[in-house]
């Protein structure tokens, strides 16, 4: 089995699957954007033309397409803060993950008291300490976004 960072391929599939359906989701809210358009334009054409039945018609059409415009993009938002949840759990994990690795050489060093271990295990676990901060304010960033 595929292993990224400690997290299996299930949550990476998973978190690709919803940032691409939430892409899908903007591309239907742009093409119903532009049949709203277009809607419009036949709306303008028949009330030149004086056609009152048609333009009514393409009034309806021109805000059916407007409200599923607005639909989409709110699907796709909803959609992007669960991603952004999901993404900042697989971080979480992989960090904690390597965490826990950190602190069992901790214990290693520490029942040994070799000074050069302590040291180099302590550096490791300011180093894993330095990635959760700016995986936690990635995190905070994505989630104030979303």
């Amino acid at each position: 089995m595929w292993v990224w960072g400690g997290v299996g391929w299930a949550g990476v599939e998973q978190l690709f699957q919803l940032k691409f359906t939430s892409k899908q989701f903007t591309r239907m809210s742009k093409k119903a954007k532009k049949q709203e358009a277009a809607q419009r334009r036949k709306l303008k054409k028949a009330i030149e033309d004086g056609n009152t039945e048609g333009a009514r018609i393409y009034a309806q059409n021109a805000i059916r397409e407007k409200n599923q415009s607005l639909n989409y993009l709110r699907m796709g938002s909803r959609i992007d803060a669960v991603a952004s949840r999901l993404q900042s759990a697989i971080q979480m994990k992989r960090v904690t993950k390597t965490m826990a690795g950190v602190t069992k050489g901790m214990d290693k060093a520490l029942q040994s008291m070799n000074l050069e271990e302590i040291s180099a295990v302590m550096d490791k676990f300011e180093e894993q300490f330095s990635d959760m901060d700016v995986t936690s304010q990635f995190v905070e960033n994505a989630m104030g976004d979303s």
